[in-house]
């Protein structure tokens, strides 16, 4: 892996500390450049005429996202960044902490050593929530993954947030902390480069991470209990690839848990070469992020375990590399899934939806699941559709759709319920099997519809994160490459007790 520490280390403190010579202090700046009240006490950290100045020549009004570098010579600290806070809301904040963090990365090169990052002014007030999402924020932007010997840049030590309500929110801080380090383990296992990565690795990264911690047990089926228990999609799609398939089961039960047992499954393709469908060079240049989904579900089971919460879950992840060779599957093959319902193969290149029906049914037939979320980084449509910052979400009832949206809301990662339409049903309809994988447009609807039967009458979602779960810059907390999209939502969810109900949730972008 990339190393025990991808990101800086948080305090949490109740007022401004003394700022040394390596300290970067962050102010946030309100609509209409209002300035926090803690600038006009008797002993300013930075005048604040000089800051009103320096964001009139910049016209810094306080949206969202603006930055003013404001050097100050011979004074300490050395410069202060003046960041937009916009209106106070969740996401305006977790953008403010965000940009401050990766700003000071920068500026790490040159000095600085610890970032300042007061909260009062930025929200008011900061309460437990509110000191939870600028800890995960403030880790998770400050993230890096490495995987070379060359000389790694300065990094950022320390990021210390201060809120006046910080006595109060060590708890909330907390399970910032963890949260962040399971949404970390999730983006190095996206991030790990395709030739250190294939479905054994994946497997002893699990058994390593999660086998440790309590309540948790982690059982791999190798290609002998696969053909056993009938995967037929997890052998057809990793047939083809000298590294054999493997489906992790990884299940947390505290003693404390009641009879309630969702299962999380994710799509753990190590890479997706789209078989002898094959994909053209730039669209196999990210395949290793074809991972994304199952990385999700196992850090969610981490994080769980870690925060003890009093639900049991269990991930499963069918991983297998879709790879070329003379073993491949072939199109016109038909597969036969767990439980007997069969695919006829169309296109090689649709494998994600054939490893996800096995493990839809071996959950619901084997693992006396009582509700079913799977994640998946399934088709390109839903990129087009959603864009690169919200996921796609399919559900057989309102309130689990409702619960979901709900939870991803308050973990800042948008989701968007879209229509389970039936009427599309018969775009799969195969004259040689239950149904064919390639059914067409609306892409994202009919990949759902060919999963649905996979789920039985369990309470189910789909989410496709084909678009949040890799991003090309930075944003928000968001680094560039792998994002441990889902992971938080799904925490979220398991943290309210994993509802099959929840309130509606406006749907907006």
């Amino acid at each position: 892996m990339a190393g025990a520490a991808p990101f800086p280390e948080v305090d949490l403190l109740a007022g401004l500390p003394a700022l040394g010579t390596e300290d970067l202090l962050a102010v946030p700046v309100g609509e209409g450049g209002a300035l926090p009240s803690w600038l006009t006490g008797p002993a300013p950290a930075v005048s604040p005429e000089l800051l009103t100045g320096a964001l009139a020549d910049t016209g810094n009004t306080g949206s969202a996202g603006t930055i003013t570098n404001v050097p100050i010579a011979g004074r300490r600290p050395r410069s202060v960044l003046a960041v937009g806070a916009g209106g106070g809301t969740l996401p305006e904040l977790r953008r403010y902490v965000g940009i401050c963090v990766r700003r000071a990365q920068t500026l790490a090169e040159h000095g600085a050593t610890r970032l300042v990052l007061p909260l009062d002014g930025a929200l008011e007030p900061a309460g437990p929530e509110e000191i939870r999402a600028a800890v995960e924020t403030a880790l998770l932007a400050g993230y890096r993954y490495r995987d070379s010997s060359a000389r790694p840049p300065r990094r950022l030590a320390t990021v210390a947030v201060v809120a006046s309500g910080a006595e109060a929110g060590g708890v909330a801080a907390a399970a910032g902390e963890v949260t962040a380090g399971s949404v970390a383990w999730a983006r190095d296992l996206v991030n790990t480069p395709p030739h250190r990565k294939n479905p054994a690795w994946l497997a002893e990264q699990a058994r390593r991470r999660l086998g440790a911690l309590p309540h948790v047990t982690v059982t791999v089926l190798g290609p002998d209990e696969l053909r056993a228990g009938g995967f037929g999609g997890v052998l057809a799609v990793g047939g083809g690839s000298a590294s054999p398939p493997r489906v992790v089961v990884a299940t947390y039960r505290p003693p404390s848990a009641g009879p309630a047992h969702p299962v999380l499954v994710g799509k753990g393709i190590t890479f997706d070469t789209g078989g002898l469908s094959i994909k053209t060079n730039a669209g196999m240049r990210h395949m290793a992020t074809d991972v994304a989904g199952g990385a999700a579900v196992l850090a969610a089971v981490d994080a769980a375990a870690r925060m003890a919460l009093p639900v049991a879950v269990t991930a499963v992840v069918p991983a297998a590399e879709n790879a070329v060779s003379g073993a491949a599957y072939r199109p016109a093959d038909v597969v036969r899934h767990v439980g007997g319902r069969t695919t006829e193969v169309r296109n090689t290149d649709a494998e994600g939806r054939l490893v996800l029906a096995d493990a839809l049914a071996y959950a619901r037939l084997e693992l006396g699941a009582t509700a079913l979320v799977d994640l998946a980084t399934l088709t390109g449509a839903m990129k087009q559709a959603l864009g690169a910052r919200t996921g796609g979400l399919y559900a057989t009832t309102d309130g689990l759709a409702q619960a979901l949206c709900a939870a991803g809301a308050v973990a800042g990662e948008p989701l968007w319920r879209l229509p389970l339409a039936q009427e599309y049903d018969h775009l799969l309809e195969s004259p040689l099997a239950d149904a064919h994988n390639a059914p067409g447009h609306p892409g994202g609807t009919t990949a759902a519809l060919f999963l649905q039967p996979f789920a039985g009458g369990l309470p189910w979602a789909h989410l496709d994160i084909a678009g949040p779960a890799r991003s090309g810059s930075d944003h928000a907390e968001t680094v560039k490459g792998g994002t441990g999209f889902g992971t938080r939502t799904l925490l979220r969810w398991l943290e309210a007790g994993a509802p099959l109900h929840g309130d509606p949730v406006e749907r907006t972008r």
